[in-house]
């Protein structure tokens, strides 16, 4: 099995209700936004950089972020785009 397809089964094992994978050019943004549900991002190419209202994570291939409800939050793609797969609860 796939990476990406382990991931998906994870989120879905996990009870996460929309599930897909995601792929942007380097340097793309995603504006801020807020979910009323968690978050889940697993990188499996290249990088991002979350945005948590000025306090930045960095998230690499083969690491996952989870972030909580209600939080505020912008990615910025990194230099070599990214794949990663999104888990929304």
């Amino acid at each position: 099995m796939e990476l990406s397809e382990r991931w998906i089964k994870r989120f879905e094992d996990e009870g996460y209700s929309s599930i897909y994978e995601l792929q942007d050019a380097p340097g793309t943004i995603h504006e801020e936004r807020i979910h009323n549900g968690k978050v889940s991002l697993f990188v499996t190419d290249s990088s991002i950089t979350v945005d948590f209202s000025g306090e930045k994570k960095e998230v690499k291939a083969g690491q996952r972020l989870d972030v909580p409800a209600d939080t505020p939050y912008s990615i910025i793609v990194g230099p070599q785009g990214w794949i990663g797969i999104v888990g929304e609860e």
